[in-house]
């Protein structure tokens, strides 16, 4: 299973990426694995600024649909709109093609309660 080290972690199976004061978020690899093939990624709060933990969209496989929760608090500013033609590059590359979201965020103090590797990897018994 593919955790990039220098990523952070949610307990709802996010990655995130901060640069500066931006945030690029997406599912961990453990995720997409567990939800099978992913056919359609809806998020309807580009542009919205919402509150850590607050849904931001959701993802649908084939068997199921998965509320997507937003790991920082802030604007959502980016949607990756290749998701909308090609929702399967989460399954293939959910660390590069497969982001999901940019953040620009209001408090970069919550980065500190984000997950380390380790403490992903503790999570999910890996």
């Amino acid at each position: 299973m593919n955790l990039p080290s220098e990523l952070k972690y949610t307990k709802d199976h996010e990655w995130v990426k901060i640069d500066g004061d931006v945030a690029t978020v997406g599912i961990t690899d453990f995720a997409q694995s567990e939800l099978g093939d992913i056919v359609y990624v809806e998020v309807e709060t580009l542009d919205e600024t919402l509150d850590k933990e607050e849904v931001f969209g959701t993802v649908e496989a084939v068997k199921t649909v998965s509320d997507l929760f937003l790991p920082l608090s802030g604007e959502i500013i980016e949607f990756n709109e290749a998701l909308e033609d090609e929702p399967e590059k989460v399954n293939t590359d959910p660390y590069g093609d497969g982001w999901m979201i940019k953040i620009k965020l209001n408090n970069a103090d919550e980065v500190a309660e984000l997950m380390s590797v380790e403490d992903y990897k503790a999570l999910i018994g890996a």
